[in-house]
């Protein structure tokens, strides 16, 4: 008689990915205590990062801006602007060990308050920045970020709440990490899943989703994806999609856009933008899986994906 042997364990990707309602709502516990580090409303801030983690910062810095906290700029951390002035920097690495995070701590000194969100106490950006974050809840064993990422960005939402507004129609993190629930075992469209192609779209704060979105495919997929502002479509990248190709929408579609693709032929997957849509953090929890899922159906491995290590360290 065959036997059957164990399931196979499910990817780590996948396990962290799951664990992000939870990871939210305890960076939303820790944003109240750690209060005092954070941007005060008022001050211009400059966020920086580097790769998903300035997709991050360009997240946080719409929301906080459009919430009328003060002017607030997201960079690449190579690229920081050092002859612009800001009251305060945050800088965003789930390592702590990133070559340019560390260069541009290190070159600020003190000239600038500067905090740092990271993953892990043991590292050097504990003394690079004058002040220090700790989500050790959310550290990661994958290479490719998924929940240290996104409670960065709840911490950071979670204190917007608290400092006394968010843009119309954003949700709280609390609201975000219940749409998040049934987001981690839902099942994916079947379009998405065989599309060749996916074009990520976003506007104002959820254009840094489409972005991370877009970059959680190559990376764990190896995955031929693009990401645009929502608006910026129609000048270029519709070109791109066909039948087998798809267009992910984060955040309420822009009227007109949902015919467009439809008369491309391909496949458009959007929230309605009423109340019964999910918070756009909540849907990049299905495009984590989707990457996880495709990664899979392609034989590659979405926890050690080609060419990436955990930081770059140069």
């Amino acid at each position: 008689m065959a036997t059957t042997g164990p399931s196979p364990s499910p990817r780590r990707t996948s396990v962290e990915i799951a664990s992000q309602p939870e990871c939210w709502r305890r960076a939303a516990d820790l944003a109240a205590k750690r209060a005092a580090a954070l941007p005060r409303r008022g001050e211009r801030v400059a966020v920086v990062g580097c790769g998903t983690s300035w997709f991050m910062a360009q997240s946080y810095a719409a929301l906080r801006e459009a919430g009328g906290h003060g002017e607030t700029d997201a960079f690449a951390a190579s690229e920081f602007p050092y002859g612009r002035a800001y009251d305060r920097i945050v800088a965003i690495s789930r390592s702590g060990t990133t070559t340019e995070v560390l260069a541009l701590l290190d070159r600020i000194g003190a000239s600038t308050p500067t905090v740092a969100l990271t993953a892990d106490p043991a590292t050097p950006v504990m003394h690079a920045a004058d002040d220090v974050v700790v989500l050790d809840f959310a550290d990661e064993e994958s290479v490719v970020q998924t929940r240290f990422a996104t409670s960065a960005l709840a911490l950071l939402r979670t204190h917007l709440e608290a400092e006394g507004a968010l843009p119309a129609g954003v949700r709280t993190v609390a609201e975000a990490a219940a749409d998040a629930e049934p987001a981690v075992g839902e099942p994916l469209p079947a379009a998405l899943l065989e599309a060749s192609q996916i074009t990520f779209l976003g506007t104002g704060w959820t254009y840094g989703l489409a972005q991370e979105a877009g970059l959680k495919m190559r990376e764990a997929a190896g995955a031929w994806t693009e990401a645009y502002p929502a608006m910026e479509y129609r000048h270029g990248p519709v070109s791109i999609t066909g039948p087998g190709r798809a267009v992910w929408m984060f955040g309420e579609l822009p009227a007109g856009l949902a015919d467009t693709v439809a008369a491309t032929g391909g496949c458009l997957t959007a929230e309605s933008g009423d109340a019964s849509a999910r918070d756009p953090m909540a849907d990049l929890v299905r495009a984590q899986r989707l990457a996880v899922a495709v990664a899979e159906a392609r034989s590659f491995d979405p926890d050690r994906p080609r060419n990436l290590t955990r930081s770059v360290i140069l």
